[in-house]
């Protein structure tokens, strides 16, 4: 469970960041100046920065309570298997 987590994490980061790119790409003519279109790489950077590094953080903290989180998801499972057989 956790190491399919982590692949889904990464996967939005990688997701978050293509999207990001084309948008900008695509919209780069819609800016009116070059101080706009500074103003919006900057600003895409900035979100792209943040949440790149909140996914880290989560990934983290995921590693270390791992053990607590996901042996509760299998507690719960065992038991929901227990009462259908």
């Amino acid at each position: 469970m956790h190491r399919r987590d982590v692949l889904v994490a990464w996967a939005f980061v990688i997701g978050l960041w293509c999207a990001v790119i084309f948008v900008a790409t695509a919209t780069w003519d819609l800016a009116p100046n070059g101080t706009a279109r500074v103003l919006l790489m900057i600003a895409g950077a900035v979100v792209l920065i943040f949440n790149t590094a909140a996914i880290l953080a989560m990934l983290r903290h995921y590693r270390e309570d791992r053990d607590f989180m996901y042996g509760l998801d299998i507690k719960f499972l065992d038991e929901a298997r227990g009462r259908k057989g």
